[in-house]
């Protein structure tokens, strides 16, 4: 029976958000030893030679301090706890990432930046300092700050796990003291984003989207009857009309769109049609998102993936994110 993502209401408690802070399928195994910096690249191999080094620091539990080490002087330069590495898309950026949280000893917590919004309004954010503060690492996937109530949220977030002693990496496609920009203009706003940025070693990773090299922009589209065929032979398929789906998005946190996706092993999606609505590119964004953690192949019929957002969209404020859906969307209809 072909599943129908329109009709699923998953419920999702902070339980199981906390423990599925882990990386994804897609990177489950991935390790320092199976990146490949491009030799045209160097700053792909810097990243590579920080990120283990930051790695072997960590692969040993955090000690708690001694009672002689409460009362010697600071280190004179103990370094940013954070290490910020920003990029364009397809360039391993998530790939060094994951490999630094698997080689490092726990606890340990790997998520997306929505999902750790979602966490801490699911927990509330004296809850999650307490559930976090004992962490010796936080990564970050996909830092990217919609609006200044996120931003002042996990600006305290982190300002407090920091003093905790926790560790944090994070990837981004925006630097820190230019995450906002053309959104956001506030003062308060723009003092939280240089709050966060103090936090973090910035590094570049500069690189050609290894998910283009050499392929054309997005497959064409099937007809829609053969999406609903294909739904109908492949085992465990969902197939659903877009505009069925992105009503029902609309209806659902997206924190709950991972768990829309639980037992789905294909995607198919009828008569996609150009987005002009800013709230319903986001949602698909995050849907897309939990796609491709899940390394789900996706069959689509309708207009071609790369005319999903209109050209205002790929200029304005959110480029970067409809621009890495994008990619994720082409590259999981590849594989269909």
């Amino acid at each position: 029976m072909v599943i129908r993502l329109s009709e699923r209401w998953p419920e999702v408690g902070p339980e199981r958000l906390l423990s599925e802070c882990v990386p994804p399928p897609r990177f489950a195994d991935v390790r320092f030893a199976t990146y490949r910096p491009d030799p045209d690249e160097p700053s792909q191999t810097a990243a590579l030679e920080l990120l283990t080094d930051r790695a072997a620091k960590l692969a040993t539990p955090r000690r708690a301090p001694s009672l002689w080490s409460r009362f010697r002087a600071p280190r004179a330069d103990p370094g940013k706890p954070g290490i910020y590495l920003d990029g364009g898309f397809g360039v391993g950026k998530t790939h060094l990432l994951a490999s630094l949280w698997h080689e490092s000893s726990g606890p340990k917590m790997y998520c997306t930046f929505v999902e750790l919004t979602n966490l801490v309004g699911a927990l509330g954010l004296r809850t999650a300092v307490e559930a976090l503060s004992s962490y010796r690492l936080i990564c970050i996937d996909e830092f990217e700050l919609d609006d200044p109530g996120d931003t002042m949220l996990i600006s305290r977030l982190l300002g407090q796990l920091v003093a905790a002693g926790v560790e944090l990496a994070a990837t981004s496609n925006t630097l820190p003291d230019k995450l906002g920009e053309g959104r956001f203009q506030a003062v308060d706003f723009l003092r939280e984003i240089q709050g966060l940025a103090a936090h973090f070693d910035v590094r570049r990773v500069d690189g050609p989207d290894y998910r283009h090299r050499g392929l054309p922009v997005a497959p064409d589209p099937w007809p829609d009857e053969k999406v609903e065929r294909t739904a109908a032979e492949r085992p465990y398929a969902s197939c659903d009309h877009f505009v069925d789906l992105h009503r029902h998005l609309a209806e659902l946190h997206p924190s709950k769109y991972g768990a829309l996706l639980d037992g789905v092993e294909t995607v198919g999606i009828t008569d996609i049609r150009p987005l002009t609505d800013e709230n319903v590119a986001l949602r698909m964004v995050v849907l897309a998102d939990r796609m491709y953690d899940r390394d789900l192949p996706l069959v689509a019929g309708g207009v071609p993936l790369d005319q999903l957002f209109s050209a205002d969209m790929l200029k304005g404020g959110y480029r970067k994110k409809y621009l890495r859906a994008l990619s994720r969307l082409i590259a999981l209809a590849r594989a269909s």
